[in-house]
This record gives structure tokens, sequence and C-alpha cells, in this order.
């Protein structure tokens, strides 16, 4: 294991102060505000933490409610909603400063038998032919507005092996290209066997990169360019079924719609195997500026 990895594990491993009550801490992140995947990710945990280790999440869906601040812990409180037979669910409030920043909503099941389909996986090369963010990510340090952001872009993903298939957006700015975008991603770094921490580790993961969709289409860069702002509005997510964060998995993501300051990005998640593993559907703000 990484070092990188085991200090994004020990960012994940909530501190318990009261019954149903956590405390996290931020990492360093690219931009001076919580990176929405980790809060969304530590949430998560939080829920999971109160319910049987039988029952892993089979969805979530989340808002993103004011910027966090990365200097300050965050208190996650988890509301116990209901504990049946099959499912179990819990909501958790996130809290800075006495104002909520983050609300989540989370399902979770007991494995059973059932009807079994799902969408083939779409072509997509070896994760191993192609290119690390460390052999990448350098050659893109002229057309950002800061040119540490190539350092700081790896420094905040060195947990986690994510491969583009393509180019990414900052690579064809004022080019639109199809709303389409693919990554491979795994941590770098074998995982113990818990199924909670696979999902979340790629509900962490599941913020990097679903808005690239939007901006390809435009031809924009992304806010390391400054050609737009932008923030995550909601989230959601199915886990489908069992798979591996620290095993390969292509991310593949698309944008159906972008109006009124909004983009849209869906995506799914599957193993190398073909499995289809995760759905994601999330909206941004992705404004033009002034």
């Amino acid at each position: 294991m990484t070092q990188a990895l085991d200090d994004l594990l020990d960012l994940l491993d909530l501190e318990r102060i009261e019954q149903g009550i956590f405390r996290g801490h931020s990492r360093s992140a690219i931009i001076p505000r919580v990176f929405g995947g980790q809060v969304a990710a530590q949430a998560l945990m939080a829920a999971g933490r109160t319910v049987p280790a039988d029952r892993p999440p089979h969805s979530l869906h989340a808002y993103f409610l004011r910027m966090g601040d990365p200097k300050a812990p965050i208190v996650y409180t988890v509301d116990p909603i209901r504990d049946g037979r099959s499912f179990t669910t819990r909501t958790v409030t996130a809290v800075q400063h006495g104002q909520p920043i983050f609300h989540l909503s989370a399902s979770f099941q007991a494995y059973e038998e059932g009807l079994e389909h799902q969408a083939p996986m779409p072509p997509a090369p070896d994760p191993d032919s192609l290119p690390t963010a460390a052999e990448t990510l350098p050659r893109y340090t002229d057309v950002f507005v800061d040119p540490s952001v190539a350092e700081r872009m790896l420094a905040a993903r060195a947990a986690v092996d994510l491969r583009y298939v393509d180019d990414p957006p900052y690579a064809s700015i004022g080019t639109p290209r199809e709303p389409r975008s693919q990554v491979w991603f795994r941590t770098n770094g074998k995982l113990d066997d818990d199924p909670l921490l696979h999902i979340v580790l790629a509900t962490y993961v599941s913020d990097m990169t679903l808005l690239d969709s939007v901006l390809l289409a435009h031809g924009r860069g992304g806010w390391a360019v400054g050609d737009v702002v932008g923030a995550s509005l909601d989230h959601a997510m199915w886990f489908h079924r069992p798979f591996r964060a620290d095993e390969w998995l292509l991310y593949d993501q698309e944008s159906p719609s972008a109006s009124a300051g909004r983009g849209l990005g869906q995506a799914r998640i599957y193993t190398q195997a073909g499995h289809l593993a995760v759905t994601v559907i999330q909206e941004g703000v992705v404004r033009v500026p002034r």
C-alpha cells in the first residue's frame, strides 16, 4: 500500500464522538474548498458504520449545500430512519461552523437472489496500455492558469491510479467533442475485503471526472484553465454488483444535457470482466465567467 492510499484510508476512518455522530477531517485539495467526493465518501462511511456489515449500500442520493472549509473538522450526524427485514435506510447531515454543508440519504440491503440483466460494457482499451496521470499532466502545465496545478492534481490524486482513455478536457480547449469520456481507475495499493470500504472509495473517485463530458461538448478546459467555474450540486449512485476498488474499473461517462448554468453527467462503472457495478448521475453548476 502506498503512503498516499494509507493517508486516504485514514481520512475515511472517521472518529466516533457519540452514538450516530462522527467527526472527519479534510486533506489538502486542488482548490481551496473540501473536495465533494471526500465529503460524500465520509458521509457514506458514517452511515455504513451504523448498519450491520452484511448490508452494504445499494444506493445513495445527496445534495451539496455549501462549500466546505478544508481547515475545519466536519461533523456527520446519522439519523436511523428505518431498519427493515431486507432494507436499512439512513440519512446523514454534514455540518461545519454550525451550518449544514451536505445531506445524504443512503439505503442498504442484505444480499438476495433475483432477476439478472445489464447494459453491455462499451469498448475500451486495456488500462495498462494507457499513460498514467504522472505521464500526462505535465504536458499541459502551460494551459493552466496556475502552473502548479498539475503538481497539485498529482498530489491530490496520488492514492488513485486514474487513466484517461482519450484526452481530458484541458487537452482540447476550443474544440467541441462528443460529450463522452472514459477513464480507468483503481486504488494505488490493495485493500482489505470490507465491501463498504470499496463502495466508499468508488464514491470518492466518482466526483473527480463526471462533469468532464459537459466540458467536452463545448470545448471548455475546466476550472484549472479558467474558462468555466463550477461545483457539484447533487449526486446519486446505485450499486448493482460487488466490485473491488483496488482492481481496474471503467468509468464510462456522458452528458445528455446542459442548460441554465447547469450540466448533467451520467455514467456507468464496469469491472474489467465486464460486469456493470455502479450507475452514477450528477448535476453541477457549469458557468462561463463573465
